[in-house]
């Protein structure tokens, strides 16, 4: 009788989410459904200024994933992202793509990441119908009293509503 090697695959997916939107939520959710497990891991970009702290993000985010199987989310402390997944155990980043802009922007990191730790990753393209939401698009329509209901999910719409513009 011989025995079967079983390999679970882990990626994360990474992200500053503020706030978290639908076309965050969609390629998420199509990312657990290839994948034995996916660590959304929210960040601090230093180079923004966050809406939310990242306390408020990862309890956002964590209600909006809760129930979906596979799924965790987690802090992604300062430090490299390749170091994360190492000590994850993730093989692979996976990250959503809207258009060849953002393909351009994530090449250079998806090859460094390569060559640092042997990290690969994974581009998944956006659904059509959520190729325009950006966080900052959500961010700027809220500001000015736009209505971004179609953009985030209930939770975020109710965060975003107590805070006013």
């Amino acid at each position: 009788m011989s025995a079967t090697l079983v390999t679970m695959r882990r990626v994360v997916c990474p992200g500053s989410y503020d706030p978290l939107h639908l076309g965050h939520i969609e390629v998420i959710t199509r990312t657990a459904s290839l994948f034995d497990e996916v660590i959304v891991a929210v960040a601090t970009n230093y180079s923004k200024k966050h809406l939310f702290t990242l306390e408020e993000r990862l309890a956002m985010t964590r209600e909006v994933f809760t129930g979906l199987d596979g799924v965790t989310v987690l802090p992604l402390g300062p430090g490299l992202l390749v170091d994360f997944c190492h000590e994850q155990g993730a093989t692979a980043v996976v990250k959503g793509l809207r258009n060849g802009s953002d393909l351009d922007y994530e090449m250079p990191m998806a090859v460094t990441n390569r060559e640092l730790q042997g990290v690969e990753t994974v581009f998944i393209p956006a659904e059509p119908r959520h190729a325009h939401i950006s966080s900052t698009i959500v961010r700027e329509v809220h500001s000015l009293g736009g209505d971004v209901s179609g953009l985030v999910p209930r939770v975020i719409m109710r965060e975003l509503a107590a805070r006013g513009r």
